[in-house]
Formats: C-alpha cells, structure tokens, sequence
C-alpha cells in the first residue's frame, strides 16, 4: 500500500556528495561501537578475565553516558561560534576519541585481573567521552540537514548504508588479532593481545582521518532558527549558570515526556539490545557447537557469516529506505524487524556441525533488523524533533539525539553485563576448551536464538501506535514555517 507524497522540493535535497559526507562518519561511528564491543573478547580470550567482568567492564563506562550524552547534546545545542553548533565538536571528538582508544587497548603483559580490570576501566570511561563529544554533534546534526519527510529517509539511508562498511570487516577482527599475519608480539610470534593493540592503532588512524570530514564539508541548516528562538528567549530572561541549568533539566524533562519519541527509543533499545546481548554468543556456539572448539575455524565461519550479513545489509539499507517512502516510515520498519525473527529462528536448523557453511544462511534475513532500524528510526526521530519546536519553540537535535543514543547505550550496558552471566549460567567453562557439556551447548544455542527473538517481538508491539506519518509531518512543517515567516 502506498501513500500520497509531497514533492521534495530542490532546496530540500541534499546533494550526494554530502549525504556521502555525513555517511562517513557513520562509517567512523559503527567501525568504533563495533571495535569497542567486540574486541573484548580478548580481555577473555587473551587475559583469561572472567565472562562476567568482562561484561561489567562493557557496562561500567557507558553508564557515565547518562551523563555526558544529555550535557553533550545541550551544550552542541546551545553553543554559538563561527564554526556552527556541531562542527567544532565533531572534529575535535574524532581526533581525541581516536587517541584515546589507542592507549586503551595498550595493556602489558603479566598483569593480575584487577590491574587489567582497573585499567580498562578507567580507559573506557575517558575513550566514551571523548566518543560521545565526537557522536552526539554529529547524530544532531543528521536531524538539521533537512526539513523534509522523505528527503531525510534517503539521507538516513545513504549514511547507513555507508556505515555498513564497518560492518563488513568487523566480523574478522578476532580472526585478525589471532592469525598473526598482520600483528605480532615483540619475539615476532603470533600473539591476541598484540594482534589487539594493532588493531586498534589502525582504527585509531581510520577515525582521524573519516572522522573529521563531516565538519568540514557539511553546513548547519537550523542553526539560524535556533539562534533566532535562543534570542527570543533571551529577551524574556537574563542568561546565566542558573538559567542554564534550568534550561537543561527543563529541555531534559520535556524530551522524555515526548509519546513518539519514548516509542522509538523503546524499539531501539529492544531491537539492538536484544542482538547484542546474543553478538558474542555466536561465536561461542559456532567456535565450540559447530566447530568443536576450533578458535581459527570457528572465527573465520563466524567471520563469513557476519560480512554476509553485513553484504546484504547493503541491499537491505536501500529497500528500506525505498520502503520508507513509499508505505511510510513505521510499516517499513515493523517488516524489516519481522524479517529479521525469522532469521533468528533459521540459527536452530541451520547452526550444525556436519554442514557449517549454513551458518551464514540466517545472516541476511537477521541484518533486516538492524538495517531497518538505522535507516528508519534517526528519520523518525527528526520528524519528532519539529513536533517538538512547533509546541516549545526550541530545536533541539542534540537533545533528542543524545537521549536516544543514551538509552541504547544504557541497554547496551546491560547486554554486555547480563551476557557474561547468560554465559556462565549455561555453564561455559574455558579451561575445557572443546569439551563443552552438551547440555551447555544446547543452552547456548537456545539463548542464541530465544534472547533476540523475545526483545523484537516487544518492539513490534511498542511501535505499532507510533503516530507522525507523512501527512502529518508535513502539516507541522508549514505550521512551522509560517511561524517562521518562511511561507
């Protein structure tokens, strides 16, 4: 079923080159979460650190973003300079999250679970802050560069689908850190913990480099309306530390109460979460179910069947965007979210020891969700930020954007705690190598499947009732602009 569309109009559209511009830095986005999550197996694999210290360890930090997100987006609201509100801080975030994360993963040998413990800890708290002063500005960003319903799909469209690249080569970094053909240890022998530290300086160069791009070829297009809103406010009270703070809890209070965007944050969180509570148990149950233990074996399947998924997700990424626009943004997404159960539920017949080339058989089906989801959803929550200027007469992407990415994060944060002990509770035990129990085996792959399923179904059901469709987006759009006197 299709809808009525309104004509783009030429001043709404965003030249490619620039959609490519702001899709790098989804590039540098993904590459970051993706290496920030999933290189930890080592601090298990290399270090022998428990399952569920692990987890803590991938949960500690981003709970500080509770904090830094909202002050983040408030502060990338609200700043005035030559440059714009966003760009200063999204070239300077790239430069020092880049360096932090290399030090991060600088980790002697010989060192007790606590040393490496406190360490990482302590290093994951200032690399998150640094990422945040780089991810906030450039999420808020997206929102501004246009004002039209479709026009922003396509924008989200293009940047996901530049960011699936990370994707396709973040599958083999366990494969990478082992093989020792790219990174070795000081003796010259293949070593995970040194395979670690290159990793991350050629990620940490990638950043820089990517990083920095988005502010310096794209412009602020709200920037103007917020200053305009800002001096109206500020004829009406003298600024300051107080009214600042005020002025933050209130725009805080305010996002939160938002119906809409407390229901895309809900099936984010689900969607997302639910996947990566079960990311590394994949490889668990491909390493130690399909391959009987074998590590090198098991990460190069698991390896193929995650560029697989990251391949088709290419595809996925524009049929959702194309979808998008013409069945609407909240019917594009539910079927891309039920794509991907289906994909789940195939890992029961398709995970098998006999046959392991079907492993990557789920991956596509499964990539429909996250693919939908970062097309679809960063679209919709700019359509809720204009529902949010027409009744308070404020922009606030930044908000909005930290919000959101705040409440991944914190499920973020509990995924990788629950799945240390998800882990441990289907009674996985290193030291036993490829003599696995069979009952922990068959749990693993249990969870593997059950855990995402169950989260995406919850999602479905939150967003059923999300409301701005195109018609009225477009209703708040010109009441927007006549306020504006930009008829």
């Amino acid at each position: 079923m299709t809808t009525a569309h309104r004509v783009t109009a030429p001043e709404d559209r965003i030249p490619f080159s620039r959609r490519i511009a702001y899709g790098v830095g989804a590039f540098v986005n993904n590459l970051l979460g993706a290496a920030s999550g999933g290189m930890m197996i080592v601090l298990n694999l290399g270090f022998g650190m428990d399952p569920s210290l692990v987890g803590w360890l991938g949960a500690l930090p981003r709970l500080t973003d509770a904090f830094t997100d909202p002050v983040m987006g408030y502060i990338s609201d609200n700043t005035r300079s030559r440059w714009g509100r966003r760009r200063p801080y999204i070239f300077c975030g790239a430069i020092l999250t880049a360096l932090l994360f290399v030090l991060l993963w600088k980790l002697p040998a010989g060192q007790s679970e606590t040393w490496y413990f406190v360490y990482f800890l302590i290093g994951s708290i200032l690399f998150f802050a640094a990422y945040t002063m780089f991810a906030t500005p450039w999420v808020a960003l997206g929102y501004e560069l246009t004002p039209d319903y479709n026009e922003r799909t396509r924008l989200m469209g293009t940047q996901n689908f530049v960011g699936q690249l990370a994707f396709t080569v973040s599958p083999w970094f366990l494969l990478i850190m082992n093989s020792g053909k790219f990174f070795r240890n000081e003796a010259g022998e293949p070593d995970q913990v040194a395979g670690a530290f290159g990793l991350a300086v050629v990620i940490g160069l990638v950043t820089i480099v990517l990083g920095i791009l988005p502010a310096i070829f794209l412009r602020e297009r709200m920037a103007g309306v917020a200053e305009a809103e800002r001096a109206e406010r500020a004829a009406h009270a003298r600024p300051g530390f107080t009214q600042s703070m005020a002025a933050f809890f209130k725009g805080f209070k305010t996002t939160l109460k938002s119906g809409p965007f407390i229901k895309l944050c809900a099936t984010a969180f689900l969607v997302f979460n639910g996947f990566i509570l079960i990311a590394s148990f994949q490889y668990y149950v491909i390493i130690y179910y399909v391959m009987g233990g074998d590590e090198i074996a098991g990460a190069k399947w698991a390896g193929m069947a995650g560029t697989v998924g990251a391949v088709a997700n290419f595809a996925i990424v524009a049929g959702m965007a194309w979808l998008g626009t013409r069945i609407g943004k909240r019917r594009a997404l539910m079927i891309s979210i039920s794509v991907s159960i289906v994909g789940f539920l195939l890992k029961w017949v398709c995970y098998r020891p006999d046959m392991p080339w079907l492993a990557v058989v789920p991956a596509p089906l499964i990539s429909f969700g996250l693919g939908g989801l970062f097309t679809l959803v960063p679209s919709m929550i700019a359509d809720v930020v204009d529902v949010d200027e027409l009744e308070t007469s404020e922009r606030r992407e930044g908000m909005y954007g930290s919000i959101f990415w705040w409440m991944v994060k914190l499920g973020l944060s509990a995924a990788l705690v629950m799945s240390g002990y998800v882990l441990n509770a289907t009674g996985f035990d290193v030291a036993l190598g490829p003599d696995q129990a069979a009952r922990t085996l068959t749990l693993m792959r249990i969870a593997d499947i059950a855990i995402p399923v169950l989260t995406s179904v919850i999602a479905l059901w939150a967003l059923a009732r999300f409301p701005i469709t195109e018609a009225y987006a477009n209703n708040v759009r010109r009441q927007l602009e006549e306020r504006r006197g930009k008829v």
